[in-house]
């Protein structure tokens, strides 16, 4: 079975291949290319060609290995999952993978500023465009900053880390804002069984990169591109993103009547367009959990698209 990929573990690699069921002459779509270790993956599993997404630049650039290894049969493009249509062009796709985790390369590199274990600047923009961590936490209002980190990470505490950060400001070091974190939980910070600070880092990088929008447009986007039969398969790492994916996939799997207009709704009407593989997610083995801890909270999900 393929390896680390430059040191980066692929998630559930053998679910997400078994479910994905690469075959010769087929064409499919790694949209949150990252590692490139689900690339690599399919790449190996059949004679097929891949079309590689990511936002990051760094990840595009640590690619090129992988693109002159499968010589015409990988394309890497910069950008989003949303505007993948505009990538194929009038091509369709016979599948699509989508890991919705932070890169490992991301959380290892210090100046990325994705985490607290070690201090560099509170950046946290995969696409390194755009306005920064840094940029939020010391320019928004009390009240945003709570709700965000409420919303985004489910945190309890949101009010009081939301103050202790506006008090504390300006704030530019990950380091720095762990600790503020940390000292706003109060004694309550020493039970918890995660760092203090998970849930606010987890918040503020979602809110950052606007992860929740993007998965919405790319799970639209899906329905355009994939061929029929072709399949949907989506890792998730938290309850918000697995929500998001169960709600689509279970819509999209079952056909909306068309409103009456005796009743009026704001539902659109649609035909059932998928077909769902999984009724309820799959989670890595207790092997792969011990061995790479990162993967303990995926799930993953996938359907088959209907005939249009």
């Amino acid at each position: 079975m393929t390896g680390p990929v430059n040191g980066h573990v692929p998630v559930m690699l053998n679910e997400v291949l078994q479910t994905l069921r690469p075959r010769d002459g087929e064409h499919y779509v790694d949209g949150t290319f990252g590692g490139g270790g689900y690339t690599r993956a399919i790449l190996e599993a059949a004679d097929c060609r891949v079309l590689g997404i990511d936002r990051d630049p760094d990840a595009i650039a640590r690619g090129q290995k992988l693109v002159e290894h499968f010589a015409g049969r990988l394309t890497l493009v910069h950008g989003e999952f949303s505007n993948v249509a505009s990538y194929l062009g009038d091509a369709k796709t016979n599948g699509i993978v989508l890991d919705l985790g932070v890169s490992s390369f991301q959380f290892d590199e210090p100046e990325r500023g994705f985490s607290f274990r070690e201090n560099g600047p509170l950046d946290m923009r995969m696409s390194r465009e755009g306005g920064s961590a840094a940029d939020f936490v010391n320019t928004a209002d009390e009240k945003t900053i709570a709700d965000v980190i409420y919303r985004l990470g489910e945190e309890r505490n949101s009010r009081r880390i939301a103050r202790a950060i506006v008090a504390k400001r300006p704030i530019t070091g990950t380091a720095e804002l762990a600790d503020i974190v940390k000292q706003a939980q109060g004694p309550a910070a020493a039970r918890l069984a995660i760092h203090p600070a998970t849930r606010t880092f987890q918040a503020l990088r979602i809110h950052v990169n606007d992860e929740l929008g993007e998965l919405d447009r790319t799970l639209e986007a899906s329905l355009d591109v994939l061929a029929a039969g072709g399949r949907l398969v989506v890792v998730s790492f938290h309850s918000l993103e697995d929500r998001m994916v169960k709600q689509f996939l279970t819509a999209r799997s079952t056909s909306a009547p068309a409103a009456s207009r005796h009743a009026p709704d704001t539902r659109r009407a649609h035909m059932a367009a998928f077909r769902l593989i999984t009724k309820s997610p799959l989670t890595p083995g207790d092997t792969e959990v011990e061995g790479n801890p990162r993967a303990r909270s995926a799930r993953l999900r996938a359907a088959e698209r209907l005939a249009a």
